[in-house]
């Protein structure tokens, strides 16, 4: 199982998702993130990944642990990940489009959900009101539809 980061900048009531244009995930409004390289840790590899995707520095103490989703494909195991989901209130840079993201400020209010990963609604909201969470999904279809999940908060 991949272990990989997923990131939120959130800056008030508005919060930056990035579209994936190509990819994993391509074609979906998200948070930034990616896999854990041999020699890093969660906190290096999310710190590294932000700043290839949005050109944005964050510091590793800036990274609030907001908690741990395991995702499992049926049909496709080898995309099976275990994600470390970290909330950030400070950074310095504006969130910049590079080749693989193209990141945009949204209301928490009015997240494009219809955009984003199935999974998203279930959790998003937890973490955007700042509780930790712990979770598992499982999907069929490719990613497309979860065929059983359980979300729970944690201390």
């Amino acid at each position: 199982m991949r272990k990989v980061t997923l990131c939120f900048l959130i800056d008030g009531d508005r919060l930056c998702l990035a579209m994936k244009k190509r990819g994993f995930g391509a074609g979906k409004w998200n948070g930034v993130g990616g896999k854990v390289n041999e020699g890093e840790n969660v906190k290096e590899a999310a710190v590294r990944e932000i700043k290839e995707e949005i050109d944005v520095t964050v510091r590793p103490r800036d990274l609030e642990d907001a908690g741990n989703i395991r995702f499992y494909f049926k049909e496709r195991p080898r995309w099976n990940q275990n994600v470390h989901i970290f909330l950030i209130k400070k950074w310095s840079g504006e969130p910049k489009e590079t080749e693989e993201m193209k990141p945009k400020w949204h209301s928490v209010n009015s997240l494009p959900y219809n955009s984003m990963w199935v999974d998203d609604p279930h959790w998003l909201p937890k973490v955007i009101a700042g509780k930790k969470i712990e979770g598992e999904f499982h999907f069929t279809q490719g990613g497309a539809e979860v065929e059983k999940f359980e979300v729970r908060e944690i201390a």
